[in-house]
């Protein structure tokens, strides 16, 4: 790969665009962990999303007052309020609140909960609230003759919700669902208001010390691109596999 990286210097000499990320050996290191840190938090907040839009959605179907309150006001609370408060809140607000522990390894003490991991929380739960009205609406779309049907075979309600109803709710909300995924790819990049450092705050790092901001910018977007454009990808997979024919389409759709 030398060759490849010199080729990059001399072009930034010849043309004076700074692609200092491919050639430069640190820039590069950094680029590659910001950019598979970025893949994690995508993955991990999408599927804890999920599971917060599927118990949520559960929730509000129980007979239990108190409870279906209190996911009326979680969904209330993360939906109304932008997400880059709701991160400096976890990481500001309780963060500061809860006890430091110590760090074996450096011998210093360390927050109980790091700045990864509250970017995961609020960012799951803020993509949870919006995945639990998806689910509502996905359950709410399942014909009441099948709930019914399942009734009238013995079927307990815990059994006929997530035998019956959660396998086709969630058939009826995947281009819902496809659309919120897709913008918590894109808002991960608010992690880096805590400094966690994934693709947006190692390219900031990048720019400040290459001053190359044009480039950088136009690799970010284009990075950005092909996350999502990866993530389209499968969903529409995912879509079609899950299709029933006769079901909310027609068999040659």
């Amino acid at each position: 790969m030398q060759p490849v990286y010199d080729w990059f210097r001399e072009f930034y000499e010849r043309t004076g665009i700074n692609l200092t990320f491919i050639y430069d050996g640190f820039d590069r290191a950094r680029m590659i962990k910001g950019f598979w840190l970025t893949i994690e938090l995508s993955i991990i907040t999408i599927v804890l999303s999920v599971l917060v839009g599927v118990l949520g959605a559960w929730l509000q179907r129980t007979r239990l007052k108190p409870l279906r309150a209190a996911v009326d006001g979680f969904v209330s609370l993360f939906r109304n309020t932008p997400p880059l408060v709701q991160i400096y809140f976890f990481y500001f607000g309780l963060g500061f609140m809860l006890p430091r522990v110590l760090d074996p390894s450096t011998g210093s003490m360390v927050p109980l909960i790091t700045n990864v991991q509250w970017a995961i929380l609020s960012l799951s739960l803020f993509a949870g609230a919006f995945n639990i009205e998806i689910f509502r609406s996905g359950i709410e779309a399942v014909p009441n003759s099948m709930i019914e049907a399942a009734d009238s075979l013995g079927y307990t309600r815990t059994q006929i919700y997530w035998k019956i109803v959660l396998p086709l709710a969630i058939r009826n909300s995947l281009p819902a669902l496809g659309n919120n995924l897709v913008n918590l790819v894109k808002t991960t990049n608010l992690a880096y208001a805590i400094a966690v450092p994934e693709l947006m705050y190692v390219s900031k790092q990048i720019w400040s010390d290459a001053t190359n901001v044009r480039e950088m910018m136009i690799f970010l977007l284009i990075a950005y691109i092909v996350l999502v454009q990866l993530l389209v990808v499968f969903l529409n997979w995912l879509e079609r596999a899950l299709k029933i024919p006769g079901y909310g389409q027609t068999e040659g759709a």
